[in-house]
């Protein structure tokens, strides 16, 4: 088996563009992105992972004077000071610094206090799988960091105010049907909601191919510890390369005006399946594929590489909670701004509740938490109670149930 050139595989067979989606509009709008990131101090929150570095890559290019990464993945800021000193031609800043932290910890803000002020603020820090809300404990995790840690972040930042803050979103925000999603349309609320405050955009937008925990980059775990896959059969997704999850956030933060939501310019032609992307995988990789009818067959298969064998994958029809066979960008009553950008589409009017009624909302969750007998189905109905578009689907499957 040969080392595969992931970044090929994705232009030539997911994206199918040999440039990133976003350049065109990056190369018009240099001159106010130089204006905007030159000589500025940046902090990245949750840079370590693949869209927070991508993020970081795609701003350096603008030489900002000082890059400050925060991420609870200690592995991964290093992986990405090796990446970023092993780059040819790379610009890094003379203040480059990482800090193993979470950002709702009292240590961030003693950081913050010290090492600020920050001209631009990002915070890609959240939990992002629709596989992470299985039970009471993972959705409660999941809500206290995308919903109220993103409110602590606020806080704090209006009392030391950025120029920019961006804070990430999902395509799963638009009528979520699981929790990650519902959690993510709160913060979207959230952060609108102080959007008269301190200037702040965020960032719908696709799958990133190959990203950190995707499907797609465990299949190259599988390989190399020579593992069958797994693959929903009948499950659609809009996918952008890691460079372009960068740059549609440089340019949501940088120029978008605040309470904009971004979106890429993607339609249902651009839909790829699951199923049609592994076995064009294996197609780039001049190898074959013997379908299996279930996780104990795939798993029987001997796997050597030596011998060219076929490679036992398992296509299954999607049955767990909070699954869509496809995704979307905004809902009919948005307010599309199409024409500020050749690749991107703005959400103007957004709804939002005032901060009071917000903070209520919140409490009606704390509530549920610090109850002695919620569950799953109690954070459920109480999220129908304050997001009216959630309409959650629950198969009672979780997707750790799976390979």
């Amino acid at each position: 088996m040969e080392l595969i050139d992931i970044s090929d595989f994705i232009n030539k067979k997911i994206t199918f563009r040999e440039k990133s989606m976003f350049q065109n509009d990056v190369d018009q709008n240099k001159k106010n992105l130089s204006k905007n990131i030159l000589n500025k101090s940046v902090l990245v929150i949750g840079g370590a992972g693949t869209i927070g570095s991508s993020f970081i890559k795609e701003i350096l290019n603008f030489k900002p004077s000082k890059l400050v990464v925060v991420d609870t993945n200690e592995n991964g800021l290093t992986e990405l000071t090796r990446d970023l000193r092993s780059s040819d031609k790379q610009f890094i800043p003379k203040v480059f610094l990482t800090y193993p932290l979470n950002f709702s910890d009292r240590l961030f803000k003693k950081m913050f206090n010290e090492m600020g002020p920050f001209n631009i603020v990002a915070n890609f820090a959240a939990h992002k799988h629709v596989r992470s809300e299985k039970d009471k404990f993972s959705i409660e995790a999941m809500i206290v960091n995308n919903v109220f840690n993103a409110k602590e972040l606020l806080d704090h930042l209006v009392k030391n105010k950025p120029e920019h803050f961006f804070c990430v979103s999902t395509d799963k925000a638009a009528n979520p049907v699981n929790i990650m999603g519902a959690s993510k349309k709160l913060m979207e609320e959230m952060i609108l909601s102080y959007g008269d405050k301190i200037k702040i955009s965020t960032a719908r937008f696709a799958n990133v191919a190959f990203s950190n925990g995707s499907l797609l980059a465990g299949y190259i775990e599988r390989f190399f510890k020579k593992q069958p896959l797994s693959c929903p059969s009948d499950v659609k997704r809009f996918f952008v390369s890691p460079k372009e999850s960068g740059q549609i956030c440089m340019l949501a933060c940088l120029l978008g005006e605040s309470k904009d939501i971004f979106f890429p310019k993607l339609y249902q032609k651009d839909l790829m399946s699951f199923k049609k992307i592994t076995e064009d995988l294996f197609n780039y990789m001049n190898m074959d594929i013997i379908e299996c009818s279930s996780e104990e067959e795939a798993k029987k298969f001997k796997i050597d590489y030596s011998k060219n064998l076929p490679y036992p994958v398992y296509f299954f029809k999607s049955d767990t909670s909070g699954e869509k066979l496809y995704e979307e960008f905004y809902v009919k009553d948005d307010f599309l701004i199409l024409n500020k950008f050749k690749s991107l589409g703005i959400i103007k009017n957004s709804s939002y509740d005032s901060l009071k009624k917000l903070n209520k909302k919140n409490k009606q969750l704390i509530d549920i938490f610090k109850s002695k007998k919620y569950n799953k189905k109690n954070i459920v109905s109480e999220l129908k109670k304050v997001l009216s578009n959630f309409n959650h689907v629950e198969t009672g499957k979780s997707l750790d149930e799976k390979m």
